[in-house]
């Protein structure tokens, strides 16, 4: 997907022939950008490429690249050289003619032999040049991305797939189970909740669709039709998460109230609460306390998970700030982002886990939203991984989380997390 500009301007007199210069506040499209198509096979390439960061010491982009530029020219000694030129300086305004600058920061990747390869104007992160450099077919920035931690084999999933929810992989509750009629089977779900979930991810016509649903009864456990039963809803006392208990008939629903509390609603009160908040990047109906509060330019919404929390950066072209508990202490996690890359990360040591599963002809593919997860420290995901022997994936940047997110086209946005039709496994 192309990087959407969104660019602040300012004077700088560079010569007598000054030029205008502008300094991007997100990150502007690469001169080498095209449509995103089939991966193109990775040349390998020998030497050691250059970096130029033209820039200016007053640019605030440039000021907040210099740590990492800085860090990179010692870890990746002998095997790239980084330089910064100031163009705000006289003797720089050669160099800054000969590669045409328009806009600063502005970064060159040039091979050994100083041909260039590639340029991005703007804000670029540490995983966004390496990862360039890798696309470009340099070992030292793709080695230097491998994830350092990775289980893509686990102890098998022994349950029952009639006891496993379709949609969350979740245990299944016999006194909450959503069933839905299709033509390849039946659908089995833990609870109203993912019945939503799923309804939401339906690119089909949904007209009438509720009469191919049952709940069961939670004092009974038999099924009735979704669309005539009682619902008692309520909030959990510590989390505020919303649950919800389906009955074929009020005086057990009342009965219920009155142990737990609640309200008591029909289906399409529940329907209309359930699918009120959306993710912002999947549009997937969600629990606020669920997922990841995403503020865009000051306005709240979500990400029903946390890697869709970055996509809603690649959704919208807006730099967004993110809060995400970690997904074993809670801790709150908080990701900034700018021009499509990360700017900050609160801990700094914070990771991301790359849930998986692996399909039938040996190939890893995303596990979904409710496989992925922000840890605050690489131990921390470990620890998670200990208690959760059957999820496999690898530990990955935050950045590249974002960057994976980033590079999709608007129509992979459009058709994230859809389903042509509901299908059992």
């Amino acid at each position: 997907m192309t990087r959407i500009a969104k660019a602040g301007t300012f004077a700088l007199a560079l010569a007598a022939g000054a030029f205008l210069i502008v300094h991007p506040s997100a990150r502007s499209t690469s001169r080498a950008a095209e449509p995103a198509g089939p991966a193109r096979p990775v040349v390998a390439r020998t030497g050691v490429p250059r970096l130029i960061d033209l820039g200016s010491t007053e640019c605030i982009p440039c000021k907040l690249m210099w740590p990492a530029l800085e860090a990179m020219k010692t870890e990746f000694a002998g095997k790239l050289t980084v330089d910064f030129v100031d163009v705000g300086k006289r003797e720089s305004l050669p160099l800054a003619r000969q590669y045409g600058i328009k806009l600063i920061p502005t970064q060159v990747f040039l091979d050994a032999d100083g041909k260039e390869l590639w340029r991005h104007e703007g804000y670029i992160s540490r995983y966004g040049i390496l990862d360039k450099f890798g696309e470009l077919g340099y070992a030292f920035a793709a080695d230097a991305l491998k994830p350092a931690f990775s289980r893509l084999d686990a102890k098998p999933d022994e349950r029952a797939k009639d006891k496993v929810c379709y949609f969350c992989d979740g245990d299944m509750d016999a006194r909450a189970q959503v069933t839905v009629k299709t033509d390849k089977g039946d659908v089995r779900l833990c609870g109203p909740h993912c019945y939503f979930i799923m309804y939401s991810c339906l690119t089909e016509d949904k007209t009438d669709f509720e009469k191919k649903v049952s709940v069961a009864d939670w004092a009974t456990g038999k099924a009735v039709a979704f669309a005539e039963a009682i619902y008692l809803t309520g909030l959990d006392e510590k989390t505020g998460r919303p649950w919800t208990r389906a009955f074929a008939d009020r005086a057990a629903a009342e009965k219920e109230r009155a142990d737990a509390g609640g309200s008591i609603v029909g289906w399409q009160v529940l329907q209309a609460r359930e699918l009120s908040h959306r993710c912002g990047f999947c549009d997937r109906s969600m629990h606020p306390q669920d997922g990841a509060l995403v503020k865009i330019d000051g306005v709240h919404s979500w990400g029903c998970c946390s890697h869709c929390a970055m996509g809603v950066a690649a959704r919208t072209g807006k730099d967004i700030e993110v809060h995400q508990p970690d997904r074993l202490t809670g801790q709150m996690i908080v990701v900034r982002t700018l021009g499509g890359y990360i700017q900050s990360i609160e801990p700094a040591t914070a990771v991301a886990w790359y849930g998986k599963k692996k399909t039938a002809d040996g190939k890893y593919v995303s596990a979904g939203c409710f496989h992925q997860g922000f840890f605050a420290t690489p131990e921390n995901l470990k620890k998670w991984a200990e208690l959760h022997p059957t999820e496999i994936g690898q530990m990955i940047t935050i950045d590249q989380a974002l960057g994976d997110k980033m590079k999709m086209t608007l129509a992979q946005i459009a058709r994230a997390c859809k389903l042509g039709e509901c299908a059992p496994k």
